[in-house]
């Protein structure tokens, strides 16, 4: 992109940043060459741009907006909490082609808003799809473009035949046409994955088969971060000694190392030497310093430090800082953060195996699970808990089906130890593995959760030190609770301390530092949480001052226009907790809107009133009272366009379309039919209706008795041996537990497919095993059956389970299930799929000879 000529814009005399007070940051991916010319830019069109102050408390200035590439520099958290602007450098381009200030959110450098930087346009989507893509590009930091343009990054479509795709490809556009899956596959994992195999007019998404390889996917960038337990010191004495390049990533920071790093004399010495190069401090006194090095969480000194706001990391974090010289935060990585003694509580149990991870990704899994207190194996054993793949094409993933192992990607690990809970293995999230899609390529994306942190390690209190005869440190970090009043004490650094570590002398406490104590905890208020500029401390208050109580007094009056707009917008509904500025038609009825603003606030509303007329007309929608699953519906076969119309058209009468069996409110089917949906939704009890109800809800636009339309299919009960009433009213007693403590068998290849078998089993309560004939294999692990409600065969042995085909693969496996079944001492039983069909649509479980499969029952090819 050009860079865009300083123009003024706006009110006659008043440039397009004349409203705007900045900081570079600079790093790595913007130089100072690159930040200076930023400057330029900006100051040409009104901006004013504040140099960094010495002590790095650059929020305690009128800074607006701080520009940056990254989010990862050291004032970025205290910036969000003080609701400072951090924008990339884009920012300022695309204010100036647009005459205006872009929104600040979608150039924002957060990682959590993975689609930052894309500018998506639909083609010939369903309207359904096109609102639920746009909704989530939008709320994950990106924009949307109606038209095809030069700024668009991505064109969502099914196909190359769209108007959109043919102007991209004629135009030459530099953008990437890519299916409407890509989007479904971030949003579900929460991070941005790469679109290549999404891609059109060729996706190996449509184009590959499943079994075939995944390219494997490295993360160099963990290289230094992928242990806890530091390596070799880093010599950049090369780097020292050149004119070139200066270490400079401790300038004015003051580091103390705890003693809990059980390093030599000789090796803290060097370590203080190159930090005292670098332009930092060493210190005895966690009072006093600005980075704490440590290896555990159980400390007091980590406990201090980290309540005051300071950086806390461990040696590996510090070895990374001297080997690239650029600053990142200890939280951005995992294993950069000091580590727990007893690992994460009740994941010792865990034995868990890597698979398809490859490189410093694979030595930081390994990490991860050894710090959180796991057990890892190389190998993969029957006896395994966890399988963490990056996508399931291998042995150990087949395996892991068959034997039952929890199958899961390395967010659940990754989160578990970032949030210190162990994750549930229910969210979708961890168990999603996008096809031709190596996950391997977002390892180490996942930062450690601070505030979950400060829960189990350092709760407000935990700071107290019984040895110093002063208070704990004053806080650097700004709470994000701006409501909550801190009981932290302040103390500034020359009050003397008595932890001190032995590099550094104990200061003798004089007469005048010694103060009267009955045992009880001296406190003063904390500070301000912004102090004003051009103040360089924050005096505590105390009872006989004067000249204290008449700045607090002076402080008061400064204060007094922003009590006065907090008491007048703590009046509207909803207070103030949602921030940004109400539209009168937001507060008041239709029929009783009074005008109350003034001529500026009306002119100030207009601008937004398109983009609000969309959200107030979603207002109008009427909650889902029915989620209506469709199964056998074939209105809408090869008709995307035409599905999108009604499903919305649907949802405005109140019927959701919900594609969860377990979730759904009702079933709509032309009759009974043997499909996974059918079936599965059965077990959950929904009120069956005909199709006929959703045709009628259609064609007259409201929504009907559902009570009208019940399903009857006399035919269908005789063909199968049923009677739907009968079979719901089991349903609602079972509530999902036919099957509950069943395990049964499926082999790879049955007719169907073994998902299909396995949906249903689950649906029921029960467990599905597929079955390869693995050595190794037993019944034991699976758990076996405790024999068949039906009372014609309650007295009869245990038995055991295959859902099983006739073709010649699966007949091999015939006798080694029988062989295992019978060595765990019960009865095998090799059924046709049509024993589950019927169990699960009749609702109970009953046995006929029939379903029994034998070798008899093998057709002989001619």
């Amino acid at each position: 992109m050009a860079t865009p000529k300083p123009t003024d814009v706006g009110a006659p005399g008043k440039a397009l940043f004349a409203q705007v007070q900045f900081y570079v940051e600079c790093s790595k991916d913007l130089d100072v060459n690159e930040a200076e010319n930023l400057a330029k830019l900006l100051e040409s069109n009104g901006a004013v741009q504040y140099p960094r102050s010495t002590d790095d408390r650059v929020l305690e200035t009128k800074i607006t907006h701080i520009i940056s590439a990254t989010s990862d520099f050291p004032d970025y958290e205290r910036a969000v909490d003080a609701l400072k602007a951090v924008v990339k450098p884009d920012w300022v381009k695309a204010s100036l082609l647009k005459g205006r200030l872009a929104n600040p959110r979608q150039y924002s450098p957060d990682p959590r808003l993975f689609f930052t930087g894309l500018v998506v346009c639909c083609a010939d989507l369903p309207a359904g799809d096109e609102d639920a893509i746009i909704g989530g590009v939008l709320a994950m930091g990106g924009l949307y473009s109606s038209p095809v343009s030069k700024l668009v990054t991505h064109i969502v479509a099914l196909t190359m035949d769209s108007e959109k795709c043919e102007t991209a490809v004629n135009r030459n556009l530099r953008c990437k046409i890519v299916l409407p899956h890509w989007f479904d596959d971030c949003l579900k994992l929460g991070k941005r994955i790469d679109e290549g195999p999404y891609c059109l007019p060729d996706p190996d998404i449509l184009q590959k088969r499943p079994e075939d390889r995944i390219p494997e996917a490295g993360r160099p960038d963990l290289h230094g971060a992928s242990s806890s337990v530091p390596g070799q010191l880093p010599t950049p004495s090369k780097e020292l000694n050149s004119t070139s390049r200066q270490l400079t990533v401790f300038k004015r920071k003051r580091v103390m190392l705890s003693s809990d790093l059980e390093i030599g004399r000789h090796l803290r010495g060097t370590i203080e030497d190159l930090v005292v190069k670098g332009g930092g401090h060493v210190t005895g006194s966690v009072h006093k310093a600005n980075i704490f090095i440590c290896q555990y969480r159980d400390s007091l000194e980590y406990r201090i430090a980290s309540r005051a706001g300071r950086d806390v990391g461990n040696l590996p974090w510090l070895y990374y800082l001297i080997t690239h010289n650029t600053w990142t935060s200890p939280l951005r990585r995992l294993l950069h953060y000091p580590v727990a003694r007893d690992g994460l509580p009740g994941f010792k149990d865990f034995r868990i195996c890597l698979s398809n991870y490859n490189g410093e990704a694979r030595v930081y899994l390994e990490n991860v699970a050894k710090a959180a207190g796991g057990e890892f194996t190389r190998t993969m054993k029957e006896d395994n808990t966890h399988l963490i793949t990056a996508h399931t094409v291998s042995e150990k993933c087949d395996a892991a089906k068959e034997w039952n192992v929890n199958l899961v990607n390395h967010l659940w690990l990754e989160e578990s130890y970032a949030k210190w809970e162990i994750q549930t293995l229910t969210d979708s999230r961890y168990t999603t593995f996008p096809k031709r899609t190596n996950l391997g390529e977002i390892v180490g994306r996942t930062p450690v959760d601070k505030e979950a942190i400060e829960r189990y390690f350092f709760p407000e209190g935990s700071d107290f030190d019984p040895n110093s005869e002063g208070a704990t440190i004053k806080k650097s970090t700004y709470p994000k609770d701006r409501g909550h009043k801190s009981s932290t004490v302040v103390c500034s650094d020359p009050v003397p301390h008595r932890t001190f570590q032995p590099d550094e002398p104990t200061p003798g406490a004089s007469k005048m530092n010694r103060r009267p104590s009955d045992g009880a905890l001296l406190k003063t208020p904390a500070p301000s949480r912004y102090t004003r500029e051009g103040k360089e401390n924050e005096t505590p208050s105390t009872t006989g001052s004067r000249s204290a109580k008449d700045r607090a007094v002076a402080r008061l009056h400064d204060l007094a226009p922003d009590i006065a707009l907090f008491e007048k917008e703590s009046k509207r509904v909803g207070g103030v907790i949602f921030g940004g500025r109400k539209s009168v038609e937001d507060l008041c009825p239709d029929g009783n809107r009074k005008r109350s603003l003034s001529k500026e606030e009306d002119s100030s509303t207009e601008v937004d009133e398109e983009t609000r007329g969309a959200k107030r007309a979603k207002k109008t929608r009427p909650p889902a009272t029915m989620r209506l699953l469709l199964s056998g519906y074939k209105r809408w076969v090869g008709g995307a366009k035409k599905e999108g119309e009604d499903r919305a058209r649907l949802r405005e009468l109140g019927i959701m379309i919900s594609v969860d069996p377990a979730n759904c409110t009702h079933l709509a089917a032309p009759n009974i039919i043997r499909t996974q949906k059918f079936i599965c939704a059965l077990a959950h009890a929904p009120i069956i209706l005909s199709i006929d109800f959703v045709d009628q809800c259609l064609e007259e636009n409201k929504k009907l008795q559902p009570e009208n339309f019940l399903l009857n299919d006399p035919e269908g009960e005789k063909r199968l041996g049923m009677k739907l009433i009968d079979a719901t009213a089991r349903a609602r007693e079972n509530k999902g537990r036919l099957l509950q403590g069943y395990s049964i068998f499926c082999t790879e290849t049955v007719h169907g497919g073994f998902d299909t078998y396995k949906s249903i089993v689950e649906a029921n309560g029960g467990k599905c095993l597929l079955y390869r004939a693995r050595a190794g294999s037993s019944i034991s692990r699976a758990g076996g059956l405790d024999g068949d409600a039906d009372d014609s065969v309650s007295d009869t042995p245990e038995y055991a389970y295959l859902l099983s085909g006739v073709a010649q693969d699966e007949v091999r496996l015939w006798p080694k299930f029988r062989q295992m079944t019978q060595a765990s001492g019960k009865i095998p039983r090799i059924v046709r799929t049509d024993w589950m069909l019927d169990l699960a649509l009749s609702q109970r479980i009953t046995w006929h000879e029939t379903y029994e499969l034998k070798e008899d029952n093998v057709p002989v090819d001619e």
